[in-house]
């Protein structure tokens, strides 16, 4: 049986043939390209300006750095995300200031963060975990009222929306993702959604090595920058796929459907929340029973493996890995965070699958999962 890995890009054969023309023309590094790409994906959030960088890492750190964020600042964000959330703060000098999520939903809650701010707190990184989208009404009155940045860490919420605004169209800083096991990719990168050109023309400086080039040919480097910047090679593959965002998105979303329609309903899972107006769907994650198990997450993953399908785990709580316990934060400080990023597990989700993929899924998960429940499978 072939295995079904939890996600697989698709590239089409003119995707490939555009790679072989960037190939061919002699021109690989950051070029027409690359700013073809730029052009696409503001067009994609309503003409607003964007950049492209070679992870999304890079254009979180380089958002924090816009919105002048540094040493002696806060920053709130989510224990339910990517590490590079958090450590893109501790990489601008700031300090990140973690609060737990809504158990509902997943996402930062606001509540918590609202109560979190100081006096130094400076941003908050609001995460889109699996392309759901924080409330984004509730989120910017918040940091209005309290004289806040937002970063918007949407690597995973390309194409979603909030009450009908796409992603990126409206807010303040947009970070998006490109790796790829994100709904569109680009091999590795990300890109920055900014507000003006004053913005963009600093992320171009911090994009590399904080160089201004002039119209005479001269140039000069008036600040400390770094090399963050993207191929042609990368934006071409970018491009492709930007084309066909939508139909990705549409086909996600109907492998989703079929996951609610066909996953047992006896077992304990805890689907994701069943949110088809706002969502990308870029990840459908069930929550285990540990209680009830007699085994753990490890053996469910095992044994889905060998009936040929692959689990992620998407995310451990990151206040538990050593870099963070060792600034003083500890088990029990963020519990929604911790039970969810305990039991979570990440089912294949990608759009080249097929419906029958998903029965295969659900049928291995009914087999699975009950005997580790003490059950008869």
């Amino acid at each position: 049986m072939d295995f079904l890995p939890f996600t697989r890009p698709d590239i089409d054969e003119d995707t490939i043939a555009d790679v072989v023309g960037v190939l061919r023309s002699g021109w690989l590094t950051t070029g027409p390209r690359c700013s073809e790409f730029e052009a696409a994906l503001s067009a994609h959030v309503g003409g607003r300006p964007v950049r492209v960088a070679n992870s999304a890492t890079a254009t979180l750190e380089f958002a924090l750095r816009i919105a002048g964020v540094g040493p002696g600042d806060e920053v709130i964000t989510t224990p339910l995300t990517w590490v590079a959330t958090a450590n893109v703060i501790l990489a601008v000098g700031a300090t990140p200031v973690l609060v737990d999520v809504d158990p509902a939903t997943r996402l930062i809650d606001l509540d918590l963060a609202e109560a979190a701010i100081t006096p130094h707190t400076r941003a908050i990184i609001a995460v889109d975990l699996a392309g759901l989208p924080v409330d984004r009404d509730r989120l910017y009155t918040l940091a209005t009222r309290h004289g806040l940045r937002v970063v918007e860490d949407a690597a995973q919420s390309i194409g979603a929306n909030w009450r009908g605004r796409r992603i990126g169209s409206d807010g303040d800083l947009v970070s998006f993702s490109f790796h790829p096991n994100k709904n569109i990719t680009s091999g590795e990168g990300g890109c920055l959604v900014m507000n003006n050109e004053n913005e963009v023309r600093l992320f171009e400086k911090l994009r590399l090595q904080g160089v201004t080039r002039h119209d005479d040919g001269t140039m000069d480097v008036d600040m400390l920058g770094g090399k963050a910047n993207l191929t042609d090679i990368a934006a071409a593959i970018g491009l492709g796929q930007l084309k066909r965002l939508d139909a990705f998105n549409a086909r996600r979303q109907a492998l989703a459907r079929r996951y609610f329609e066909q996953l047992p309903d006896d077992l304990g899972l805890v689907l994701p929340p069943e949110d088809f107006q706002h969502g990308n769907w870029h990840m459908f994650q069930p929550l285990l029973p540990l209680a009830d198990m007699q085994g753990t997450r490890h053996d469910f993953i095992a044994g889905m493996r060998e009936h040929g399908i692959g689990i992620g785990v998407h995310y451990p709580a990151l206040h538990l890995f050593s870099l963070y316990r060792g600034r003083g934060f500890a088990e029990g400080d963020f519990p929604h965070a911790e039970d969810i990023g305990r039991r979570t597990v990440t089912l294949p989700l990608f759009p080249a699958m097929q419906d029958d993929d998903i029965d295969r899924v659900c049928t291995a998960i009914a087999r699975v999962l009950p005997p580790l429940l003490g059950r008869a499978a």
